[in-house]
């Protein structure tokens, strides 16, 4: 993995996107070129290359931008070819007007000539991107990027890795079980047996199957824990392993004062001009809600924040104003009858969350961090997950690390799982993460990926 700041980046895709970074850029330097008839080098101007080669660097990296927003370089969409044709298509969508302000064109009153050049760019995009993904294809199907790594274990422990290596990374790694007591037989044999690396998920080991593991190690092959592996590999802490139980993993919250203070500065400017900006949908949803079905425009709810603190959630209504009018508390469900017609609509699109930048503005959520809970299943998770509080180190976020990795959770086990994803973000928490996350957000948004 490469590591960018405090953050892990996957490196096969980030290949993927230079390899088709680097290939747009040329073609589209010699379509610069073809287009300003600069053609024939003896005749070539030097100034006038350096501008188209400009020119092309500069709608490259941008339509590369767009394109790792949709998630056009996630391991997923790589190996599902519909997936892949309608991210390309958005893509090229969403891309589109970006390349005419690039090219220093008018975005309103297009020309012919204009839509034309548009066109010729994202063809010549779609071709490096076709040729770049056959020889990735081709390369993967050889085995080019898959690494054997082996997982000691004893129980169900490696099992339960495995199938996580498999949710997230699919083809990249093949994973071979194991048990302490094979090691030794392994001494100094592990690398002519193409592993790439072990990874020891519990247990204590013996002193020969160590002396195999040291030996391993010395002919080059990586070495890591469950742990290590999960947070370096999987982008996740486990919350009932040693990690999560050590206060030496999370950096104390005076070390972070200065981001801290910084990430507050920019959630207030990203809310305003988030604010500003959804000004109109925000008018016409509360609108729609009003007709759709009686009751208020918002729902107040009380939510846990920073330290435990509690704060009141302002959202737009999504459900029957009779929704719990128990008093009990419910966790959402898949095709919940309790949602209106536009409630349905509006949770897809995530613009019921609007609302919550109001929140940000007055300091209880921040736009990126764990998922606000309610106490009442704060206290129940609390009981039921080790480390669970940890995650109220941090300001809730509208959106998060957990939210755009795990779909919507409605269960104590799901909860489980997207604590590991908030440990994550609670230990390497930072300006790139957060964008990270941000870009993410935009894919999850646009795909309706784990809506409820």
């Amino acid at each position: 993995m490469a590591r960018v700041f405090a953050h892990h980046l996957r490196r096969d895709m980030a290949v993927l996107g230079l390899c088709e970074l680097s290939l747009s850029a040329v073609f589209l330097g010699l379509l610069s070129i073809s287009v300003h008839e600069w053609v024939g080098f003896t005749g070539v101007s030097w100034p006038a290359m350096r501008s188209a080669m400009g020119l092309a660097g500069t709608i490259a990296v941008s339509i590369a931008a767009t394109a790792a927003t949709m998630g056009l370089y996630r391991p997923q969409i790589c190996r599902d070819p519909g997936r892949m044709l309608k991210t390309t298509t958005i893509t090229g969508i969403l891309a589109s007007p970006l390349i005419l302000w690039v090219s220093g064109s008018s975005l309103s009153g297009l020309t012919v000539a204009q839509m034309g050049w548009v066109a010729q760019v994202l063809g010549v995009w779609l071709t490096a991107v076709l040729v770049s993904r056959v020889s990735f294809g081709l390369l993967s199907a050889n085995g080019r990027f898959t690494r054997h790594i082996l997982i000691v274990a004893d129980g169900d422990g490696g099992a339960h890795l495995r199938a996580l290596i498999a949710r997230h990374h699919g083809p990249l790694f093949a994973p071979i079980l194991g048990s302490p007591a094979t090691l030794p037989a392994m001494a100094g044999d592990l690398r002519r047996q193409r592993l790439w690396g072990v990874v020891v998920a519990d247990g204590v080991l013996s002193a020969p199957a160590m002396e195999a593991i040291l030996a391993g190690r010395k002919n080059g092959v990586k070495i890591y824990s469950d742990a290590g592996f999960q947070e370096r590999h999987l982008g996740r802490i486990d919350p009932s392993g040693a990690a999560a139980r050590d206060p030496a993993v999370f950096r104390p919250d005076g070390e972070r004062r200065l981001s801290d203070r910084t990430k507050r500065v920019l959630d207030v400017a990203v809310s305003i001009a988030l604010l500003i900006g959804t000004l109109p949908v925000m008018a016409v949803t509360a609108l729609a809600i009003k007709l759709d079905s009686p009751g208020p425009v918002f729902y107040r709810q009380l939510r846990t924040g920073l330290n435990g603190r509690s704060f009141t959630l302002l959202k737009f209504r999504s459900m029957r104003a009779d929704a719990e009018s128990g008093g009990i508390p419910r966790w959402a469900q898949k095709q919940d009858p309790r949602i209106t017609r536009i409630g349905h609509f509006i949770r897809q699109t995530r613009i019921d969350e609007l609302p919550q930048l109001l929140n940000v503005l007055r300091g209880d959520m921040s736009v990126v961090g764990p998922r606000p809970e309610r106490p009442h299943f704060v206290k129940e998770l609390a009981l039921a997950i080790e480390a669970y509080t940890i995650r109220d180190r941090v300001k809730p976020g509208i959106t998060g690390w957990a939210q755009v990795n795990y779909p919507y959770g409605a269960s104590v086990e799901d909860a489980r799982e997207k604590l590991a994803y908030d440990l994550y973000y609670v230990k390497n928490r930072g300006f790139f993460l957060d964008l990270l996350i941000l870009c993410s957000t935009v894919r999850v948004i646009l795909f309706r990926e784990g809506a409820r």
